[in-house]
């Protein structure tokens, strides 16, 4: 009788202080990473202040591989900061501004399409000059090209966003005289937070496509590359070391995997709470991180201190005082549209300015280059196309299913930004040669390659749509008997259509910019490649051809352009007026 006594109260002892254990546990990792995060932020800078060496050496035991890790993920976090606050700025700029609108959106168009081998070279020479005595022009290099493969995507889907705000929620912030930044913030930001998270997921997954060619970027005898996962794999494929790729494949996927679970898998839960439903939602995603995050003390103090700030706040600056900040937000609302004119023309003075450069190389170009470049323009757009096509086939449908379900989301959102995050010129080695065992060339392997860069941005999109649909237009379908195909025609292409536009948009973007390391392929071994645009504008790069390299760029640019205004454009406006929620 006493053991069963003992046993007893020990069992209501554990579970009496378990959740106190638990919050301490938890607080103490925090504390630890914090520490942790911190030391490597020191090493981190102490790169960046460190002498600039002739020759950077990288150690390939699996010993280092934590450190480069770490300094690849923090490069890729710095990016897409910048590109979280460029996309803030630009997409609210093009949807709000009509007038800039139509000089924005092309821009953008060309700025998704410029692949990075076009601006790598002088934006390198640049900041290396800029910074002499220090890494700092080379890590500022790494980072921005980071956040070209990262920013437009998100702005697309932004611009999508703010563009087609139902009319009821329009129409609660003029009911509640909400100014521009009030509107933004509770109505707009909102609205398109799911699209936005999804998106970053796939931002952050495209930024480490060129990894191994912004950390391991060589120019002639110059050596430019800076320690991370990049150049350690870079090294491992020139020296042929499989275990040392295997170690780099390993750290990848972990890194991959750590940063879906403490951040986007929260964010992506945290963002349901805007879904727009009229009914309750009967199964919510969970994540385990925030659960644990929510449990500790220290976190729930620092939000006990947040909220009895904002009450002092409050009680300091009362109701009646707050006609002067309506009346600041009128006078930011009136001189908004000058600053964006004074914008738009400082933007076209520095576009006009960029134009007579270009124009002046263009000039040592000879006449008959042109219908060479038309003519590989119109063999790599065939190519693009292709590879949106073949992607289409399977994202569809496995986007539906994963967006549509919490359980697949649960279980297939890690394995699926694992494998969208992870570089795919690392799979180019493999992936040659089965083309070549079934005696495929490089033509019909370069839709190959494009494909695996470029189905993700349509995947995480469907994905997106799927998981925005409310929840009572699904019951509609069940109350109705919808068939699957049913479902499919009357409700889940005309609702997830926007988002489906929004990603083949940027997946003809991401092919764009692949193309110049799937049509011409010198990754290890003899180089292999194709006619195509990619290969000219990685042939002028590789041989500092800047009057070639800058005339290839114009014709990618003019052909994206063109048919962004001839294809996308209208089945945006098709997106807009059709199938919105607020139509």
């Amino acid at each position: 009788m006493m053991h069963r006594f003992l046993d007893t109260m020990w069992g209501q002892a554990n579970a009496l202080f378990a959740p106190l254990r638990r919050r301490r546990w938890v607080d103490l990792l925090l504390v630890a990473a914090a520490f942790g995060m911190l030391y490597g932020l020191i090493l981190l800078g102490r790169q960046w202040a460190d002498i600039q060496r002739p020759v950077l050496e990288i150690d390939l035991s699996p010993m280092a591989l934590p450190k480069y890790t770490f300094f690849s993920m923090m490069r890729g976090l710095a990016a897409y900061l910048i590109s979280f606050f460029f996309t803030l700025a630009y997409a609210y700029w093009a949807a709000k501004d009509a007038r800039s609108e139509r000089l924005l959106v092309p821009l953008l168009d060309i700025l998704q399409s410029i692949p990075v081998m076009t601006f790598i070279v002088p934006l390198m020479l640049a900041l290396v000059a800029a910074f002499p005595h220090s890494n700092v022009g080379i890590e500022l290099t790494a980072i921005i090209a980071i956040f070209t493969g990262q920013a437009w995507n998100m702005t697309f889907s932004l611009y999508h966003s703010l563009k087609s705000v139902p009319a009821e929620l329009q129409e609660a912030g003029t009911v509640y005289r909400f100014n521009w930044w009030q509107r933004f913030k509770w109505i707009e930001l909102p609205f398109a937070t799911t699209g936005l998270a999804w998106n970053s997921m796939m931002s952050m997954a495209g930024g480490w496509f060129f990894l191994m060619l912004v950390e391991a970027f060589k120019l002639g005898d110059k050596d430019f590359r800076v320690p991370g996962l990049g150049s350690y794999m870079s090294m491992a494929v020139e020296h042929h070391d499989v275990r040392a790729q295997l170690c780099a494949v390993a750290a990848m996927i972990i890194m991959i995997v750590l940063l879906d679970q403490v951040l986007w898998r929260p964010i992506v839960v945290w963002a349901q709470r805007f879904r727009i439903e009229d009914t309750v939602q009967n199964a919510d995603s969970q994540s385990w991180f925030l659960n644990l995050i929510r449990g500790s003390r220290l976190i729930r103090r620092w939000d006990r201190w947040r909220a009895k700030r904002r009450r002092k706040q409050q009680h300091r600056h009362p109701a009646k005082e707050k006609p002067q900040g309506d009346k600041g937000a009128e006078r930011a609302a009136h001189v908004a549209p000058l600053l964006a004119l004074v914008a738009l023309i400082i933007l076209s003075g520095f576009l006009v300015l960029g134009g007579f450069g270009v124009v002046h190389l263009l000039n040592r170009l000879h006449s008959g280059a042109w219908w060479t470049l038309l003519k590989a323009a119109g063999l790599t757009l065939s190519r693009v196309m292709a590879s949106i096509l073949i992607g289409l086939c399977w994202t569809l449908p496995a986007g539906l299913a994963i967006g549509l379900s919490q359980r697949l989301s649960r279980i297939f959102q890690p394995i699926v930004q694992v494998a969208a995050s992870f570089p795919a010129p690392m799979l180019f080695p493999v992936v040659v040669a089965i083309l070549a065992s079934f005696k495929i060339g490089l033509g019909w392997g370069s839709i190959v390659l494009m494909l695996l860069g470029t189905q993700w941005y349509i995947l995480f999109n469907v994905i997106a749509g799927a998981s925005a649909i409310p929840s009572d237009l699904r019951e509609v379908g069940t109350a109705f008997g919808f068939s699957r195909w049913q479902r499919f025609r009357n409700l889940y292409l005309p609702a997830i259509f926007p988002y489906l536009v929004t990603g083949c948009l940027t997946a003809a973007g991401g092919a764009w910019n692949a193309s110049i390391v799937s049509e011409y392929y010198n990754i290890s071994g003899p180089t292999l490649q194709t006619f195509g645009l990619g290969a000219i504008v990685s042939q002028a790069g590789e041989s500092r051809n800047f009057p070639l390299l800058a005339a290839s760029t114009l014709v990618l640019a003019g052909t994206v352009v063109l048919f962004n205004r001839l294809v996308w454009k209208p089945l945006y406006k098709i997106a807009e007026t059709h199938y919105s929620l607020s139509k």
